[in-house]
């Protein structure tokens, strides 16, 4: 919500894709929707949950990217919220999504909450930069987003809290699996 009624600044295109390229250390994200609806994922989406075979190239623009910034020295993490019995949307990711971020060089966490409460986290998706930046992801209730929000001076110390607890919370992909 912006302050003192100034206008959201909304990052979309190239302004949104520069922060994954032009940040210097850290890139963290916490996802706390068990389904998420964005249109360039539709027909994927769909193929999965119709058995078919994940395609050759699936996600590779993003993998590139996971891997360039890995091989940049800069870390890229994430901690998703996660509630069982998986949602059809939570089983592609982790079928289909997950297992290539993590081999790209992405640290891909979940935090289950099925059988113990939120440890305290948000109910709100964000993406943190450097530890100086924080992008709300704003989604609809069923998934589709509406806007990606930078904030105009964050509360940096409650983002960093987040970011440790969802941490410190989390088992890593490859132990969730198993």
């Amino acid at each position: 919500m912006p302050v003192d009624g100034a206008s959201p600044v909304l990052l979309d295109g190239d302004t949104w894709q520069a922060c994954f390229r032009d940040f210097k250390r850290s890139a963290f994200r916490l996802e706390v929707h068990q389904t998420y609806t964005m249109p360039a994922e539709a027909e994927t989406v769909r193929d999965f949950l119709a058995g078919a075979e994940k395609p050759g190239d699936f996600n590779a623009s993003w993998h590139r990217t996971v891997s360039d910034n890995a091989a940049a020295g800069r870390t890229m993490a994430r901690a998703k919220i996660v509630r069982r019995p998986l949602t059809p949307y939570s089983r592609y990711l982790f079928e289909w999504c997950v297992p290539g971020n993590v081999a790209a060089g992405e640290d891909y966490r979940i935090v289950d909450v099925t059988d113990r409460p939120n440890p305290g986290l948000p109910d709100q998706d964000f993406w943190m930069f450097d530890e100086t930046t924080v992008v709300h992801l704003n989604y609809r209730p069923d998934g589709t987003q509406i806007a990606r929000e930078l904030i105009q001076n964050p509360d940096m110390d409650k983002y960093l809290a987040w970011r440790d607890l969802a941490l410190e919370s989390a088992v890593p992909f490859s132990v969730y699996r198993t």
